[in-house]
Formats: structure tokens, C-alpha cells, sequence
């Protein structure tokens, strides 16, 4: 473990949050010999502490900070003080995540350009391309180990793929497999095989699963050169002219602490992160830390979701196995014949009997309501992901109205749907049900979108710094030392699960940030 920095060290990168973005950004650093300080809102757990009860352990990990939600999305009805399902612990959301690692198509880097202009959004191409990317993604899937890349193999398909996988080829479909998972299919990287306990989203027992927490932060610390402060809730980035100066948070017995810093990397979600640079507004930035172009907290992008569960007249036991256990990829195309711009995969998704409770008709009971419970076992599932267009309106401000815990105003997150949103989720539920009634389902129930977990864009990329917040290499436009290293960089959202990327995209900015250093230039 390293010996602890100084708050007056000015030499040390300050990383806020150590999830997918902030933990492999701080390894990727101190693996060259730059000094980090990595902070972190919440506590640290291992595999050791990960609770195999759905109810349990949301209470251990999930972010319960309070926030506010409004908007036309039901979130906002039925969840409004927790539209996003992230987590407060050291390694971040790459505890509860999937694991599911797909590339973006080369198509989806250029909305804009291969769209066209569509009423109501904010499309924008981003200043890089899958040309640009492909290396960093070589980098992230080694990292990762996902299945299906390299020389990996899949992970085998249970009860609740098979179902899919015979509906979905049965409709045509062909791209059909169990997926490109950063799950072990067999021992990796120091890491056990995959055991199908099937509570992923619980923080994997084995180990099997990639998580920031027990490899990028413990590997990191092992140089010497990271230290991890958790229990450390940032409130404000200190800044002075051009240049950001250091951090300011909350410790865990309450003291407030200023770090200094040589460079600032804001790695806290796409709720968080603008929400502190908003709240870190100044004479010198009035509306905001690195908002000159007013676009701080805008384009808010959580992907068009929702789920079909498909009931037979015998089990399935879909909870058995890997969580997101496969996926149809034919439909992440863009075919505007279709009636919408770009597309969406088709994902297993197995809850168990609390979480479906909660997400199945929030707010209901009655007989429709519990005889689907009563046939929890002979049911499966499945997750749509799609993409979402940006839009201006879809945003993350303060509400001055509402303080948290420390004082600061709590960020509300505005989402309404696009009409290309509506018309894409109403494709994908007629899809998901019609490959479950090819299989004699006795009955189909689409649902509605559950609380967000990708959570992207309100710090977009782009190359007209009137268009964005951060450059092709996620530095501020305003702001020459602070770096923003988490999804809500993401100019638009694509059609697959988004940490593939935002891994991908903190290596390549490491490489850049250590480069920099290296040159003087930083």
C-alpha cells in the first residue's frame, strides 16, 4: 500500500470515482509511474462481502443519495428518488454490471452523418471513429477477458438463453449466441470460471466477473503510486483562472479536505459528474465549471429499455446461470424502413422474485399481477437495449429545493422520451413477444423501463467546443487540466452496453494523460 499524499502535493492526478472509467484510468496511470489519489462517495467490498440476496445487497451498494426525477418517463412516477440503479463503493457500477462487451459499430460513432438531421434531437458525430478505437478496444477486451474475442469461449447457454435462442431463430434471426461477456468462461487473469451462481447484479462471489474493485484498484495500489480514499464524497472542484487547483470532500467523520491536484479527472457517473461541475460554478464560471458552451448536464441518455417475460407450461428457472445470459443482435442495425433510426439488442434478464415484484406493474396487484408470480418458475426474460436520441431537454440540473446530507443541492434528471425512442421500444416489445409465442408461451407481459443503470452523454465529446463539454480525448474545453473519464462523455449512445467502451476509451486517455505528463506538457 502506498504512503498517503499529502493534501498539499499539487503533483498528484486527482480521480473521482473508481468504477469502469475512474479505476482503470487511475491502474492505467500509476502503471506509468503517475502519482494518483483516487476518491471514492462509498465503501469498499470484495467478493467475500457480496450478498446473494437481491434486497440485501441493493441496500449495501446501490447509491440511496437522495435525487430527484422528472419528466414523462415512468421512473418518474414510480421511482422518482432513484431514476438510476448505480452504485457507492470502490470499483463503482462494475460491481452490479452484467458484464455484458460489445463493440460499437462503426456507424454508431456517426450518427449525425448517417441519420440525418432528426426533429427533436441533439445528434452530433463524435470526433473519433471505430477506426480510431479499435486498439483500445483490443486493450479492453485482453483486460476484460471477454468471451467470444480472442481466444476465449463463450459461456454455456442456460434454460433461460435456450428459450431464446430456439424463439429467436425460429423469427429468423441469426445472431445468436451467449454472448461477449467479461465473465470467465474458464480461469483468467488470476480470476475463477464462471460458476452460474446467477446474482451478478449482486457483485460476482468468484470473482469470475471483471470488476474495478478487485482488479484495476488492488493491482493500482500494488505500485505504490495509487492511493484509495473511500468514503471521500467530492462537493466541489477548486479552480482557478484556467486551471482547476484541487478537490474538495467530505470525509468519512465528516471533515471537509481540500486535495491539490495537477490534473482533475471527474469519473463519477453521468449524474454525478455534471452534477459537480454545475455545483463547482464560480465568478470566473458562472453557469457551471467547463459549461461555456451550456451543454454541462444536457443530452441525457439512458438507452430505450424495457423487458418481455414470456410464461410456459413448463419451467424454465431463469435465475439459474449467468444473469444476462445471451443475446439477439440482428436488430442493431440502423433500417429506417423499420420506422426509427438506429437499433437494439435483445438481452436474457433474469430478476429475482423481489426485484420482479418491484418491476414487473409497479404499483399493482390483483389477479393478473399474482398469477404471473405464481408462475415465476416456468417464466424467462429478456432486456431490450437500444439507442436513445440526445436531447437537450433530457438533462441533469441542480434542485436547489432539496440538499443532501452534505449540504449540496441534489441533481434531478429530467427524461422524456423521444418519438424515435417510443417507436423503437414498441418494435422491440412486439419482437421479444413474438419470439417467445414461437416457442407456446401461454402469455407475454412487456414491461415498462426500469431505473436507469447506463447512464450516458451529459458531458459529450465533440470537436466544436460550442456542441460539447470535452474534447476526443475527454479534456474540458475550458478548462486545460480536468478531464472527464466516464459515459457521460458519450456524444451519442448506440445500441450496445456501454462499459466496453468507456473502458476502452479511459485506457486510450491514460495513454494521453501520461504522455502529456511525460512531455511537460501537464
Amino acid at each position: 500500500m502506498p504512503a498517503p499524499y499529502d493534501l498539499n502535493d499539487e503533483t498528484v492526478v486527482v480521480v473521482i470515482g473508481t468504477g469502469a472509467g475512474g479505476g482503470v484510468l487511475s491502474n492505467e496511470l500509476v502503471q506509468r509511474g503517475v502519482s494518483v489519489v483516487a476518491l471514492e462517495a462509498g465503501g469498499r467490498y470484495l467478493p467475500d462481502d457480496y450478498i446473494n440476496d437481491e434486497w440485501e445487497s441493493f441496500g449495501q451498494l446501490a447509491w440511496v443519495d437522495p435525487r430527484t426525477t422528472s419528466g414523462d418517463w415512468r421512473v418518474a412516477k414510480d421511482f422518482s428518488g432513484l431514476p438510476a440503479w448505480i452504485v457507492k463503493a470502490v470499483g463503482g457500477t462494475t460491481i452490479h454490471w452484467a458484464g455484458a462487451s460489445l463493440r460499437f459499430q462503426e456507424h454508431e460513432f456517426k450518427a449525425l452523418s448517417t441519420y440525418g438531421p432528426v426533429s427533436g434531437a441533439n445528434l452530433l458525430d463524435w470526433p473519433i471513429d471505430l477506426a480510431e478505437m479499435a486498439p483500445w478496444y483490443d486493450k479492453a477486451e485482453t483486460k476484460l477477458g471477454v468471451t467470444r474475442t480472442g481466444d476465449r469461449a463463450g459461456l454455456p447457454g442456460n434454460n433461460n438463453f435456450k428459450v431464446l435462442e430456439a424463439g429467436a431463430k425460429k423469427l429468423g434471426y441469426s445472431e445468436v449466441h451467449t454472448g461477449r461477456m467479461a465473465i470467465n468462461s474458464a480461469e483468467y487473469d488470476g480470476r475463477h470460471q464462471c460458476m452460474q451462481t446467477g446474482f451478478c447484479f449482486q457483485g460476482c462471489k468468484w470473482g469470475a466477473k471483471w470488476s474495478a474493485a478487485y482488479t484495476e484498484i488492488p493491482r493500482g495500489e500494488d505500485t505504490g503510486h495509487l492511493e484509495v480514499r473511500d468514503h471521500a464524497h467530492v462537493v466541489r472542484i477548486e479552480h482557478e483562472g484556467g486551471r482547476v487547483t484541487g478537490v474538495t470532500y467530505v470525509d468519512k467523520d465528516g471533515n471537509r479536505k481540500t486535495q491539490k491536484a495537477r490534473i482533475v479527472c471527474l469519473a463519477g457517473n453521468s449524474i454525478e459528474s455534471p452534477r459537480l461541475l454545475l455545483a463547482s460554478a464560480s465568478d470566473s464560471h458562472p453557469s457551471g465549471l467547463a459549461n461555456s458552451s451550456g451543454q454541462v448536464g444536457r443530452n441525457y441518455m439512458r438507452h430505450v429499455t424495457g423487458s418481455v417475460y414470456g410464461i410456459f407450461d413448463k419451467p424454465v428457472r431463469m435465475w439459474r446461470g449467468t444473469t444476462m445470459a445471451g443475446i439477439v443482435q440482428d436488430e442493431a442495425r440502423h433500417d429506417p424502413s423499420r420506422g426509427f433510426v438506429g437499433g437494439y439488442e435483445l438481452e436474457t434478464l433474469s430478476l429475482g422474485l423481489p426485484f420482479m415484484a418491484a418491476f414487473l406493474d409497479p404499483g399493482a396487484w390483483g389477479r393478473e399481477f399474482t398469477t404471473a408470480l405464481d408462475a415465476y418458475e416456468n417464466m424467462a426474460g429478456m432486456w431490450i437495449v437500444g439507442e436513445d436520441m440526445p436531447q437537450e431537454t433530457n438533462r441533469i440540473t441542480l434542485n436547489h429545493a432539496v440538499k443532501d446530507g452534505f449540504g449540496t443541492p441534489v441533481p434531478d434528471v429530467h427524461f422524456s422520451d423521444h418519438p424515435n425512442d417510443i417507436a423503437m421500444r414498441t418494435h422491440a416489445y412486439r419482437q421479444g413477444m413474438a419470439i417467445y409465442d414461437a416457442m407456446g408461451a401461454t402469455r407475454t407481459m412487456p414491461t415498462p423501463p426500469y431505473p436507469s443503470t447506463h447512464n450516458l452523454g451529459t458531458n459529450r465529446m465533440s470537436e466544436d467546443p460550442r456542441l460539447g463539454v470535452v474534447d476526443r480525448w475527454g479534456k474540458a474545453h475550458d478548462v486545460e487540466n480536468l478531464y472527464v473519464s466516464d459515459g457521460s462523455v458519450f456524444t451519442t449512445g448506440a445500441a450496445e452496453n456501454p462499459t466496453l467502451t468507456i473502458v476502452a476509451l479511459a485506457i486510450r486517455q491514460a495513454d494521453h494523460i501520461a504522455g502529456q505528463i511525460e512531455k511537460g506538457v501537464l
